[in-house]
């Protein structure tokens, strides 16, 4: 039996979308709908209370719409905030990125050095950390807090001098000349893949960089299967959205992060 109700996808803006991106191509005949906070972005600088209460506020909303699962497409709010939003919504599932990113890290690591970069609040959440030693205990574990590239992303800045000269300033220390240098980067931001080409070219072909995308899809199809909630029909699925301010700017950005148009129309603003 097919659920036709949409899947939720809550994030505090823009970056989000390119977790909806991924959930596209893995869940082509689901619905969706998605919520960007925009009013109340970034998330990454604000204390761990106020995300909490900012993301309970957007996912209730997602399951008043009538969701029948939620994913939390933020890595700061999944690093500080799971637990209470798990409580807050059940019955309803809850995914959120943290996880599925720790697990491909892991994966993708063969050095036994790690790293990770993220916002402020998701680093200092210490949420990546406990995710990869609880898959691997012994794997060392760097951490940066790259706050620029959330609104050098934002802005479509993908690429060019200001993109590579904030990249070496946060990477450089950790990469370039010390020994037993990560291997593998994982993008613990949601707006962090759009710039992956840039952070290749800076950083060479030796390091894997991780995006936790294409692994949430996957574990929100097996959690669909698993409860029975899975939509399979003949004609592609659906997406609306729903944002807290400045609609234009969204539907002239969020393409970049989608990967195709959002027409203005499919855009909805909304008070929380």
């Amino acid at each position: 039996m097919s659920d036709a109700r949409p899947i939720g996808v809550f994030d505090s803006g823009i970056g989000g979308l390119t977790v909806l991106r991924a959930l596209r191509a893995r869940l082509p005949d689901e619905n969706f709908l998605y919520l960007g906070d925009t009013a109340r972005l970034p998330y990454g600088t604000k204390s761990a209370a106020t995300v909490t209460a900012y993301a309970l506020q957007a996912s209730r909303l997602l399951v008043q719409r009538g969701v029948k699962m939620v994913v939390i497409a933020c890595n700061t709010a999944s690093s500080v905030a799971l637990e209470p939003l798990a409580q807050g919504l059940a019955p309803v599932p809850l995914i959120g990125v943290v996880e599925p990113g720790a697990r491909a890290g892991v994966a993708a690591c063969r050095s036994g050095h790690i790293a990770v970069i993220a916002t402020e609040g998701t680093v200092r959440g210490g949420a990546y950390m406990r995710a990869i030693h609880a898959v691997r205990p012994g794997l060392k574990i760097s951490q940066v807090a790259c706050t620029l590239f959330v609104a050098l992303a934002e802005e479509g800045w993908i690429d060019g001098p200001i993109v590579q000269g904030a990249a070496k300033r946060y990477l450089d220390p950790l990469f370039t000349g010390a020994p037993g240098a990560p291997d593998t980067l994982v993008l613990g931001c949601t707006h962090f893949p759009v710039l992956a080409p840039a952070l290749a070219k800076l950083l060479g072909p030796q390091v894997r960089l991780v995006d936790s995308a294409q692994t949430t899809a996957d574990a929100v199809a097996f959690e669909l299967g698993a409860r029975g909630l899975l939509l399979t029909g003949k004609n592609p699925g659906h997406v609306n959205f729903m944002v807290t301010d400045s609609p234009e700017r969204f539907t002239r950005v969020g393409p970049t992060f989608f990967g195709a148009p959002i027409a203005s129309d499919a855009v909805e603003t909304i008070d929380l």
